[in-house]
């Protein structure tokens, strides 16, 4: 699974599978948590604390283009760009 971004020790992967979540989301990892948010910042499976999860979604408002250009880059099984992290 491709890791596009990192910031604040969060992990933020992608990948795409159809039999996963049919949305687009994100895979967000941070000391051992695990979590899937869809670009809607929806909480689609597994946690976060409350401060990563607000992160995440904050970085998912900041560069949702990015992240829906990735989404049609990883359905193609094309290489997936990087994205710059939260400042």
């Amino acid at each position: 699974m491709p890791r596009i971004s990192s910031f604040y020790g969060i992990a933020i992967y992608m990948y795409w599978n159809e039999a996963d979540h049919s949305v687009a989301h994100v895979h967000a990892h941070r000391a051992g948590q695990r979590a899937s948010i869809s670009v809607e910042g929806a909480l689609l499976a597994g946690a976060l604390e409350p401060r990563p999860l607000g992160l995440v979604r904050e970085w998912i408002e900041l560069h949702r283009t990015e992240i829906l250009a990735n989404w049609e880059r990883a359905r193609r099984l094309e290489t997936l760009l990087p994205i710059a992290p939260l400042p």
